[in-house]
């Protein structure tokens, strides 16, 4: 690795470390403030468990095969580095509309940002995180654009490393979301 590409790699990481902090303090809001329902719903009375199963499952196969596409990009494997990479943009965009649509149910409930301090510190928690998954959606989309066009490079290489780290780093992040939000809260 050139020095170039390893100064790229520590800011990227210094990033993702100021993503931590961003996470840490939305998660120790959410913990705070997750009892504070304000004679609304409970965590226990409005999480659908076996739809947010499903839902952590599909993320975490996104990450396995973004694992497997970059790979693929190491070994020069161009075709199925693009093959999936597109596998990981239809996972991430049926996560997404997942966690949309489970947005949608609870405002229509009447369980929305505004109705208590759980479901504030709730919304702002996996919003934050499905606004992460967005932009990793429209970098995944330039990425395989950039496949599709150009000629593979180290620097190609590169993007796609970088890629793979976001999209497992917010992997990571909905464990925790999964774990501290949905399973303690359905408890």
């Amino acid at each position: 690795m050139n020095q170039l590409a390893s100064k790229r790699y520590f800011g990227f990481w210094l990033y993702l470390m100021t993503d931590c902090l961003l996470f840490a303090a939305l998660f120790a809001t959410y913990v705070v403030l997750r009892g504070n329902t304000a004679d609304g719903p409970r965590p226990s009375e409005i999480f659908n468990m076996p739809f947010v199963l499903v839902e952590t499952v599909i993320l975490l196969t996104s990450s396995f095969i973004c694992g497997l596409m970059l790979l693929a990009a190491k070994a020069n494997n161009v075709r199925r580095t693009k093959t999936l990479l597109f596998g990981v943009i239809v996972l991430g965009v049926l996560f997404l509309g997942m966690e949309l649509s489970e947005f949608t149910q609870l405002v229509h409930e009447g369980a929305g940002w505004t109705t208590s301090a759980f479901l504030s510190a709730f919304f702002t928690l996996v919003g934050t995180h499905g606004a992460h998954i967005f932009i990793g959606l429209l970098w995944a989309g330039a990425l395989l654009w950039l496949l599709q066009t150009r000629t593979f490079n180290d620097a190609l290489l590169q993007k796609t490393g970088l890629f793979a780290m976001f999209w497992h780093f917010l992997d990571v992040i909905w464990i925790f979301i999964f774990t501290i939000v949905y399973i303690m809260g359905a408890a």
